[in-house]
């Protein structure tokens, strides 16, 4: 029997850009099978919550203009749970709305707050994760967060600093440290009390909204006039007319950064945030040429290190291409040095200048 105090926020609201031209304002990549697996990635990310987790407590956060691809993709799942953000206003507002809605429905509730969009293997281990983790915020005072220890000096992911000193398995808390440059990102390696920040975290509602109050007095009241009316018919309309009027900031700057109670644990899982064509490569299958491929059937001569992805099935001959995005999406065909990766967004920047918006 699962712990009906456990609830979970599956954010689901981003665009995930470099992954264009797949993922596209109109139909992001958490909605995709990006894999190759017969799941998308927030049907595995629900999937994954729902090992430790009443299935009627997993809330997904998300632009409005997604909420009929939620209830398409996940046919569990009621109108209740979908948390509509009418505006883009990062991390911090849509978590502290749901978590006033979660602690209106239950003033016991832990949550945690995961992203709808990471590749995760071991599901056992992030379970006892995640169950850990439950226990100890039930029991403390605490903003926690699960950290990944890095296998090389990443410097696409901010980092969280820990007590060298401490032996328990949930560790104090230093400091969070933005995105490094290289250098700095091998120091932090070599040091071994730095972990990745993977953007989950858990808490209680009691714990997560006395830090909301404490720290961001102004967006707390502005979301505390609507406890009358969250999750009742009038909601809607309070939300509509005041969630443009709140902060746009990230729940790191918010709450974690300032917050003197935060704690971390080592993720026991294999983890990637699927964030580029890079790390999608990375995790897929490669053939003798270390070509990776989704979807598509492959004739290679000569070519070497390439990320290949088409509709089902289709053929691609390639000679003398290494290390290349080949992706064929509908309207769009991209074909792009994997080097330059992180320079798709301004790709698709670029693309709205000149042409059509709907292909973004």
């Amino acid at each position: 029997m699962k712990n009906k105090n456990y609830y979970a926020i599956l954010m689901a609201g981003g665009v995930g850009s470099r992954f264009w031209p797949v993922s596209t304002s109109r139909f992001p990549k958490q909605f995709h099978d990006m894999l190759g697996t017969g799941d998308t990635l927030i049907q595995k990310t629900f999937s994954r919550l729902s090992n430790s987790i009443p299935k009627e407590n997993i809330y997904i956060l998300t632009n409005e203009k997604y909420n009929d691809l939620v209830l398409e993709q996940l046919p569990e799942v009621t109108q209740k749970q979908v948390v509509l953000e009418p505006a883009m206003r990062n991390t911090a507002p849509c978590i502290l709305y749901a978590s006033l809605k979660i602690q209106k429905e239950n003033p016991e509730a832990v949550m945690i707050v995961a992203p709808s969009d990471h590749w995760i293997e071991d599901e056992q281990a992030f379970a006892e994760n995640v169950n850990q983790a439950f226990e100890y915020c039930s029991a403390n005072n605490a903003l926690m967060t699960l950290g990944i220890q890095p296998t090389f000096p990443n410097t696409g992911y901010g980092y969280i600093e820990f007590d060298k000193n401490n032996s328990e398995v949930i560790k104090n808390v230093k400091q969070f440290r933005e995105k490094p440059n290289y250098t700095t990102a091998k120091e932090f390696v070599a040091q071994g009390n730095f972990l990745w920040n993977a953007g989950i975290f858990m808490w209680s509602a009691k714990s997560v909204l006395a830090a909301f109050q404490e720290f961001q007095p102004n967006l707390y009241s502005l979301f505390e006039k609507g406890i009358p009316l969250y999750n009742t018919d009038f909601e809607k309309d309070f939300i509509q007319e005041n969630y443009p009027k709140a902060a746009n900031i990230s729940v790191d700057y918010a709450i974690m950064e300032a917050a003197n109670n935060v704690f971390v644990a080592k993720a026991n899982f294999d983890w990637n945030d699927l964030g580029t064509w890079g790390s999608l490569y990375d995790k897929l299958e490669k053939d003798a040429n270390h070509n990776a491929v989704v979807n598509s059937k492959l004739l290679a001569e000569e070519a070497s290190g390439n990320m290949i992805r088409t509709e089902t099935n289709k053929l691609v001959v390639v000679d003398g291409l290494n290390d290349y995005i080949v992706v064929d999406e509908k309207d769009v065909l991209m074909i792009y040095p994997k080097s330059k990766e992180q320079d798709i967004k301004q790709i698709v920047s670029k693309v709205k200048e000149n042409f059509d918006t709907d292909l973004t």
